[in-house]
Order: structure tokens, then C-alpha cells, then sequence
């Protein structure tokens, strides 16, 4: 028994338990009706780096959400979880909890003895996944297969027994490159919210705590994203009015110019709480119904809500809490450069890599493609420890959640697993970036070259990193090909050592 525990007070008997809500269970369908309590922990920003506008949102969204409960809802500023609710003697039958978002917070109810209610948030349960996967090996947890039965089970985007449109996925469809000559897609600027009071003590907030010695990642900056249920709303309806019909297309282009493409950015109110991923669904579906969205607009992003979203939350207790520290199929040891960690982008050569990492410490954000095929590839080639990454990853990213991360950085990103959320390596070369973005024609590199002072660092260093990890990959058949063609070259030496030296990217 700790000190903190002995010194507690017995829990109150209450005719009905006061719910614990997290700062990722803040929209209405964790809320039934009765007692809550929200923490401000302002200790988890010294215990993990953290983006300062991640910071400024998470106690936005905590403080709004207590202003609305009114006197259902106390907000309690502490500096452990633990104390904070023993002190109000919330445990046992006293306190009650809507799932567990991390493994960290699950292991705190338990020992606190709360009731934990299922899962919400998501459109399967724990117990339907666990299903699926019973007898199935590690490698046979493929996404898509998944994918399939949720759509199958739940009927959306199925026609009886056929999907709709003939074809479970239309991800061939949505390659495309950005248009030639495009500065941005066109788009309007994407929904932002107008900053109010609770900002201004927010922004006050982390002022002092810095100056208190606190250290943030990247740079403060107008909240960008929703922090109440009302602004989620306004966000989702602005993407579907405005983004929802380019989504699809230009899902995998980059362009210098545009940031944000035609992404919704709705993984951040999702990852608050503030939607719930069957309602986003059920506004796209009726979109291509009533016949103002294309259907591999829609159905891309149905997959990425039921598909991708729910499968790595399940896999995040599928594989246990030790998944990250313990996985390292690529031997990858390296740390993170200073300049990821400083989110400097000018201390970076490569445009694209610069670009995105300096977009991160200004918005704390960057779409899917930028954190695989730019940021993930880097450090896949470079063979960045997948732990840390994973750390940075998380503390960088506004919609970092501790369970988000580790299938798509651990898994799909760095291929660390070997090979049970992503069936190969997801490394490319700069033809790759080239083809897809608009970066490479104001980069001092040449994505065609290998070697010399103007090789680009991810043609190079695609070479260099086949080469290191051969001996790992050997026996995937779907990388035979790539390492008959790292057999051919006649400059594998030089390239390996060229890269080996290299100290600017």
C-alpha cells in the first residue's frame, strides 16, 4: 500500500458513482447523465514532450467541457491523477470509468477498483475483434480482412451481400498525382475555430508553466482545431461541403503550398471525443446517396473510420502493453537527431523533409501521407529507434493518443513487428516523393541520383537500407523484388558508404 493510499479516505457510499472522463471522452456519448470529474494533469507535460498547441488544445477541450456540465462537472487541477481522485475518495463503487484509453489508465482504474463500462468511441467491441482474431496467427490480422467483416456485419456501403459499386475498396482509384503546375488543390481554407476567454487562460496557462521551466515542442500558434462538440460539428460539416469530394483522388498528393490538401483533420475532435466515427460515416454515406459525393471519396474514408481506426485501437490491446518497447524486427538503434526533436526544419536540406517537420512545430499536425512517406520513411531508412519515434510521434502530434500510435509508427511506419500490422516495409525513393508532391523541384537533391553531393538522402538511402537490412527481409516475398535489384547494383558499396557518412539530409 502506498503512503497516498493509507493517508486516503474511506470512499463516500453514493447512490450513483461519479464518472471519471479523460481528456479523449469529452463528446455527449460518454456522458449519461450524472456526476463527473475531469483532471488537468499538467505533470504528463514534463513526463512526455508534448507540442504546445497539443497542450493548449487538451486543456481547452477539459475547460470548455467543464463550463458546459455546469454543476454536473467538477474540473480538478492536479498533479497526479491518482491523488486527485483518492482525495475525493473516488474509489471502488464510487467511480466509474467509460472503458480505458491507455494501458497506463486502465492500470490506474484497477487499482483504484472502479467500474469500467465498455468501450465507446468505437463502431466494434473488444469482444467482437476478439472474435475475429481467435486462431488466427499474427500475421493473418490484416486490416483489410477486417475491414471487410465490419462492412459485411454492419451493412454500410453493401448492397445485400455485394459492396456497393462491386468492389470493397477503390484505393487504386484514389493515387492520384497533384495537379501539374497546382500551387494548392484550390480548396477553401480549411474550418478553424475563433479562439474565446477559456483560450486566453489556456494560452496564460502554458505561459507560466514555461516560464516555470516547462519545455514544449514546437511553437505556440491560434488553436487550429475543435474543442467543443459544437466546433467538431462545424468541422465535419465544413469538410464535407468543402473537401469530401477530392479526398479520395488526391489522398496520397503532397503539395508545398498545401498543408492540408483535401484531409478532413477530423482524427483530432475524434480523438477528444467530440465525434464519434458512426456519425462522420453516416453523413458521407448519405453524401454519395443523395449523389453529391463519389463513391471512392466516401468509401476511402469509411475505410479509414471502421477499417483502419477501430482495427489498430484493437490491436493496441490485441498486443499487449509491451508491443512498443518490444518490438524491433529491423534491429533499428539509432536516435532521433536534435533537429527532430527542435522540429527544425531549417536545420533539414531535403525540401520535403524541411517542409514537414517545419509545418509540425508550426501546426502540430501534418496528413497521412507527410508522417508515412516523408517523416516514417526517413526514420524507416535511417533506422530510428522505433520506441523513441514512437515517443515523438505522440508528443508532436495534436491527435497523438498513447493507443494510436504504436500499430502506425511501431507496425505500418516502421515495420518493427515484422510484419503483423503492415505486410512489407513501407520504404520508397525520392521517384516516389517526386511523382506525388511538388517538393523536388526546389530541393538541392535530385531524386534520379544515388550518388554524389546532390544524391537525394531517400534514393540513397533506399539502397542503404535494403543493403543493412537483407538478411531480415530476405525470406518477404514481397520485397524479392527490391533486393534483386539491390543485388544488381554495381554501386552498392559506394552507396552504403556514402550514407553511411552522410550527416546532412
Amino acid at each position: 500500500m502506498t503512503d497516498a493510499a493509507a493517508a486516503s479516505p474511506p470512499a463516500v457510499p453514493r447512490a450513483t458513482p461519479t464518472r471519471w472522463l479523460t481528456a479523449e471522452q469529452l463528446g455527449p456519448h460518454f456522458d449519461d447523465g450524472g456526476s463527473i470529474i475531469l483532471i488537468e494533469n499538467h505533470r504528463v507535460f514534463r513526463r512526455r514532450a508534448t507540442h504546445r498547441q497539443k497542450a493548449h488544445l487538451y486543456l481547452a477541450a477539459l475547460r470548455h467541457r467543464a463550463r458546459e456540465l455546469g454543476h454536473r462537472g467538477e474540473l480538478v487541477t492536479a498533479e497526479s491523477y491518482e491523488d486527485a481522485l483518492r482525495e475525493r475518495g473516488l474509489i471502488g463503487g464510487a467511480l466509474e470509468m467509460v472503458g480505458a484509453t491507455s494501458w497506463a489508465v486502465r492500470a490506474l482504474a484497477e487499482q483504484l477498483e472502479a467500474s469500467i463500462l465498455p468501450d465507446r468511441g468505437f463502431v466494434t467491441a473488444r469482444e467482437e475483434f476478439a472474435s475475429w482474431a481467435a486462431e488466427k496467427k499474427p500475421s493473418q490480422l490484416v486490416m483489410d480482412r477486417y475491414y471487410r467483416e465490419v462492412r459485411q456485419r454492419t451493412g454500410i456501403l453493401m448492397e445485400g451481400d455485394r459492396p456497393l459499386g462491386g468492389q470493397f475498396s477503390f484505393d487504386h482509384d484514389n493515387r492520384e498525382r497533384p495537379p501539374k503546375g497546382a500551387v494548392t488543390l484550390g480548396l477553401p481554407a480549411p474550418w478553424a475555430p475563433l479562439e474565446d476567454d477559456i483560450d486566453v487562460e489556456v494560452r496564460e496557462t502554458l505561459d507560466r508553466l514555461e516560464r516555470e521551466g516547462m519545455a514544449f515542442l514546437g511553437t505556440d500558434g491560434p488553436r487550429r482545431f475543435a474543442a467543443t462538440r459544437a466546433e467538431a460539428l462545424a468541422a465535419l460539416d465544413d469538410f464535407i461541403e468543402t473537401r469530401l469530394g477530392d479526398f479520395g483522388p488526391y489522398e496520397d498528393a503532397m503539395l508545398a503550398g498545401d498543408g492540408v490538401m483535401a484531409h478532413s483533420r477530423l482524427s483530432v475532435p475524434m480523438n477528444l471525443g467530440l465525434l464519434h466515427p458512426l456519425e462522420i460515416v453516416e453523413r458521407v454515406v448519405a453524401e454519395h446517396a443523395a449523389g453529391r459525393a463519389p463513391l471512392n471519396s466516401v468509401e476511402g474514408l469509411v475505410r479509414q473510420l471502421i477499417g483502419w481506426r477501430d482495427w489498430v485501437w484493437h490491436l493496441y490491446w490485441h498486443l499487449g502493453p509491451e508491443y512498443t518497447t518490444s518490438s524491433n524486427a529491423l534491429d533499428a538503434r539509432s536516435r532521433l537527431p536534435e533537429e527532430w526533436w527542435a522540429l527544425d526544419g531549417a536545420a533539414i536540406d531535403a525540401a520535403c523533409l524541411s517542409h514537414v517537420m517545419a509545418q509540425v512545430r508550426s501546426e502540430g499536425w501534418a496528413h497521412h501521407i507527410q508522417r508515412l512517406m516523408v517523416l516514417g520513411n526517413h526514420a524507416l531508412q535511417r533506422g530510428y529507434d522505433p520506441e523513441e519515434l514512437t515517443r515523438w510521434f505522440q508528443g508532436a502530434f495534436v491527435d497523438g493518443t498513447p493507443w494510436v500510435m504504436p500499430a502506425n509508427v511501431v507496425g505500418m511506419s516502421q515495420w518493427a513487428d515484422g510484419g503483423v500490422v503492415a505486410t512489407k516495409p513501407y520504404a520508397s525513393g525520392g521517384a516516389y516523393i517526386d511523382r506525388m508532391s511538388d517538393f523536388c523541384g526546389s530541393c538541392r537533391f535530385d531524386p534520379t541520383k544515388r550518388l554524389g553531393p546532390d544524391a537525394c538522402p531517400f534514393t540513397a538511402g533506399y539502397w542503404a537500407f535494403l543493403d543493412r537490412v537483407e538478411p531480415r527481409i530476405r525470406g518477404n516475398h514481397r520485397m524479392a523484388q527490391p533486393l534483386a535489384g539491390l543485388r544488381r547494383l554495381a554501386d552498392r558499396e559506394q552507396i552504403v558508404a556514402q550514407e553511411a557518412a552522410r550527416s546532412r539530409y
